[in-house]
């Protein structure tokens, strides 16, 4: 009788999902005010970080800004401050240290405030096949694209939940849905970043803390130049994303409390491909697609072989 009465209310949830998602197609789904939100990015010295910051400036939050590249970090702060009565404060942050994350966290909690919405964009890639890839430099993706959001969760989380008020932010990567030749190190965090984030979700669902919420963002190759040289095989059908594009999707995602965002659209597809293609039309699919030949542009710019920072980030 559970079991009967379980899936009854299973699909009747299922179906008020699929009813709201129809209404929300015609009718805008209202925006919620981030103005006097105390928003936290990480990797904000330059690209996509500085986008946002700037973009989450314009409505009016306060903004904490980490990075590692303090200059690039101060700038940021004075590009924000440029749109008006802004809050901001900047602060370096080496967020493959666990202590130091804590130290800073303090730091901000005790200068600033509770964090209120948390978006987790740092990353760093190195671009090698795997037999290729220094022990050095796996660890320090790890430390980066996915045990920081663990210690960045840690110390701002509480406050969330005492006031059963927040929103966490995941910037993943369309590698952390398929994995790609020449960035093992790279899909492997972005997976476990992903994964870290969707599970955290349902354990605030689980202790009934509803109003937290979770964006998961899952963007393709950015024109910036963490992948300089990069090339997609047919533009038409994966192109390389503008960052102002990007970042505006990421806002208005976050302002729309969506939970997960892929871009672009074409990947979701993909995704449903994978899972019903055999061996080798997966490889076929993979070749199609150009992820090969966009790993082999990538690897052979005249930059190839220097370590991106945590200053050059953007996503794939």
């Amino acid at each position: 009788m559970d079991l009967i009465l379980d899936t009854v209310t299973f699909w009747g949830k299922i179906l008020r999902c699929l009813l709201e998602s129809l209404i929300y197609k015609i009718i805008s789904k209202k925006e919620k005010n981030v103005a006097g939100e105390i928003v936290l990015i990480t990797g904000a010295a330059s690209g996509l970080g500085r986008l946002m910051a700037i973009k989450f400036a314009s409505l009016g939050a306060i903004l904490v800004l980490w990075d590692i590249n303090e200059e690039g970090n101060i700038e940021t702060c004075r590009l924000a401050k440029e749109k008006g009565d802004v809050k901001a404060f900047a602060y370096k942050c080496d967020c493959t240290n666990r202590q130091d994350i804590y130290r800073v966290a303090d730091q901000v909690k005790k200068e600033v405030g509770d964090v209120t919405i948390l978006i987790n964009n740092a990353g760093v890639v190195t671009g090698k096949m795997f037999l290729d890839i220094p022990d050095d430099m796996v660890e320090r993706t790890f430390l980066l694209n996915v045990l920081s959001h663990f210690w960045t969760c840690k110390a701002f989380l509480p406050s969330m939940i005492k006031a059963n008020h927040g929103h966490l932010v995941c910037i993943s990567s369309a590698a952390g849905l398929v994995g790609v030749s020449g960035l093992s190190d790279y899909c492997a965090s972005k997976f476990a970043a992903l994964g870290f984030a969707e599970s955290l979700f349902l354990e605030l669902n689980l202790v009934k803390k509803t109003k937290i919420k979770t964006t998961i963002i899952c963007p393709y190759f950015l024109k910036t130049g963490m992948f300089e040289g990069c090339t997609t095989k047919y533009p038409l059908l994966l192109p390389l994303l503008d960052p102002e594009d990007v970042a505006q999707t990421i806002l208005n995602a976050i302002l729309e409390e969506q939970l997960y965002v892929i871009i672009p659209k074409i990947i979701t597809f993909t995704l449903f491909l994978k899972q019903i293609l055999s061996t080798e039309m997966t490889i076929a699919l993979a070749e199609y697609l150009g992820v090969h030949t966009c790993m082999a542009s990538f690897k052979g710019r005249n930059k190839a072989d220097e370590v991106q920072t945590e200053t050059e980030r953007e996503h794939l």
